[in-house]
């Protein structure tokens, strides 16, 4: 049984920030089926106990966590311009450095979508392994490192 769930955890690791080829496909209702279930289990009070050794350690751990688990499919600076090939498709995710963003001051918002994922192929980190700790961390540094000189007034 443990194989089973490791395989399937390596499966959809592997997915990365890409969707299936083919919409309505098998993988397709396999990601949308793992997102429900990762939004249900979403709890956004698990962030509320944890503590850091100062903004520095979270910014470090959230850099690592960045580089790691979003830097494949968002870029470097986050502009979502990796250029990531899955399935034989280029990747185009949202730039997290834009000044419209959803997420740009949602702090609650990003911190589920990435534990839930999406549909359109965004991991849903939660159930794959990232510790709410990382998810914390990784949110800081996309706020206050890749989005620390994004000008939200351009474009209204």
């Amino acid at each position: 049984m443990r194989g089973g769930a490791v395989a399937l955890t390596a499966v959809m690791v592997l997915a990365g920030c890409g969707g299936s080829a083919q919409p309505g496909t098998a993988t397709d209702r396999v990601q949308a089926d793992s997102v429900a279930l990762a939004a249900e289990q979403f709890d956004n009070s698990a962030f509320d106990t944890l503590t850091w050794n100062g903004d520095t350690a979270a910014f470090n751990r959230g850099h690592t966590t960045y580089v790691w688990s979003c830097q494949k499919c968002h870029g470097t600076t986050g502009a979502g311009d990796a250029g990531f090939v899955f399935q034989g498709d280029t990747l185009h995710p949202p730039s997290l450095i834009a000044p419209d963003w959803k997420y740009a001051t949602d702090l609650a918002g990003m911190r589920e979508a990435i534990f839930a994922g999406n549909a359109e192929g965004m991991p849903h980190w939660g159930l794959v392994g990232m510790k709410v700790r990382d998810i914390d961390a990784v949110t800081r540094y996309i706020l206050e490192g890749l989005r620390a000189a994004v000008d939200t007034t351009k474009g209204m």
